[in-house]
């Protein structure tokens, strides 16, 4: 059992209701669960905040908030072996009310800078929901930081979950922000940025082999060792984004800087991966690849892992792929047995998967992953063969493909990796208890 007693689960099983559990047919569009008390899996392999500001080379993290909701992005920070660049400032019971909350904030992070032993390339100040309710004066707290240290950059981050239900979440905020000291520079006609991810497009995949071929260097934040190669981002002609919470940030980056801008996500739907790349091919005057071969290639593979797995159950969650009803849909078309997807929410993206799912596949079983019945619903061990962490975590199965947020898997050569490792996945079991319970997977893990 990798989490709770076994004896007591077994015995305590309550029924599974429509609240964590409903087929494919009945299940609403966009939300198939109703919102409440939420729950927590132990499965964290998915990036915080914190783990992606760290991907600004030599910057500083500074989070101004109370006890119970540093816990959290302390842990991380810890975990990932990263203290050294992580600050709090505590708020108290008493610095709600006294009218002075700027001031705590001003001087809570003029103490830590002149504490700090090496100047940060950038302080990126973490604000909370607190500061939302009182109303606090954030362009003054900025303003004044920016006239007491003029030779250090801030940006405006927040921690305010209050606020994702009707807007944009934390984490979109972030790779919005993260981007903010990128300043105009002479263009590199042969240069291009990936923005917004937190993990690196596998180097094989259709657009990054176009533009090797094409003659373009490709800058990416995930990859960038330096400040000053952080940057130099600024200097490329076109911005790509793949990933669904990088595409506000990459459009406000590309009006900012006058740069051109696509949006190239993560798709399984094979006419969908032939726009993406023939509008990069057209945006850049690029040659297209054979697609025809690259499909051929892709049903091949399909069909190798489909017969492979023989029939075995196979369970996805969201947090693997944001788009996990095109996944699905993708296996299914290609006669795997799948039968849980695990996703609170639809994305807007896939209104189509959704209602073929719904047409082909009404038996479907979706099932929340957040909603608190999950917490004491049965968790056996079965055979079934999960991707994503989720998946693995409610299964009980050390058949497990172990990737979040899309893996770095692009186009058809993503979807041919994918198969790699659904076929490892089937070959050899992996310790779930000790891999899903490491924070940010690919970063380093001191646990």
């Amino acid at each position: 059992m990798i989490h709770g007693n076994r004896e007591t689960m077994l015995k305590y099983s309550p029924p599974v209701t429509e609240k964590e559990s409903i087929f494919m047919k009945d299940a609403a569009w966009p939300t198939p669960f109703l919102p409440g008390l939420e729950y927590n899996s132990p499965a964290h392999g998915t990036w915080n905040i914190v783990h992606t500001g760290m991907l600004i080379p030599g910057s500083h993290q500074i989070y101004v908030c109370a006890a119970n909701c540093n816990r959290g992005v302390v842990l991380t920070a810890a975990e990932m072996n990263a203290a050294d660049r992580f600050s709090t400032i505590a708020v108290k019971e008493d610095d709600i009310t006294n009218g002075q909350m700027e001031e705590l904030v001003i001087d809570g992070v003029s103490e830590i800078l002149h504490k700090l032993k090496r100047k940060p390339t950038v302080v990126l100040l973490f604000t909370v929901c607190i500061h939302h309710f009182m109303g606090c004066d954030l362009e003054y707290i900025y303003r004044t930081l920016r006239e007491r240290f003029p030779e250090q950059r801030f940006v405006d981050c927040y921690m305010d979950p209050i606020m994702q239900k009707g807007g944009m979440t934390p984490d979109q905020k972030l790779r919005i922000a993260m981007y903010d000291c990128l300043e105009k520079r002479p263009k590199n006609l042969k240069q291009v940025s990936i923005v917004g991810n937190d993990l690196t497009l596998q180097p094989d995949c259709e657009i990054l082999s176009m533009l090797r071929e094409g003659g373009y260097a490709v800058k990416d934040i995930t990859t960038c060792e330096t400040f000053e190669e952080y940057l130099s981002m600024s200097e490329s002609v076109l911005n790509i984004a793949t990933y669904p919470s990088a595409k506000a940030g990459g459009e406000k980056l590309s009006d900012r800087l006058e740069m051109d801008f696509l949006y190239l996500p993560q798709t399984f739907d094979y006419e969908e991966i032939d726009g993406e790349i023939s509008l990069l091919a057209d945006t850049l005057g690029l040659s297209m690849p054979d697609t025809a071969s690259l499909r051929k290639k892709c049903e091949e593979k399909l069909n190798e892992t489909r017969e492979l797995l023989d029939g075995m159950p196979v369970a996805i969650d969201a947090a693997a792929a944001p788009r996990v009803l095109g996944l699905a849909r993708l296996l299914l078309e290609h006669g795997f047995s799948v039968t849980h997807v695990y996703a609170d929410s639809f994305s807007p993206e896939e209104e189509d998967a959704y209602r073929w799912l719904r047409s082909y596949a009404p038996e479907l079983t979706v099932c929340a992953t957040i909603h608190t019945g999950m917490r004491v619903i049965a968790r056996r061990p079965e055979r079934v063969l999960a991707i994503g962490q989720k998946a693995a975590y409610f299964h009980q199965t050390g058949h497990f493909v172990n990737m979040v947020e899309g893996g770095g898997l692009h186009g058809y050569a993503g979807i041919c990796g994918l198969c790699e490792k659904i076929q490892e996945a089937f070959y050899h079991t992996k310790d779930t208890k000790d891999l899903i319970v490491r924070k940010g997977l690919g970063c380093v893990s001191c646990i």
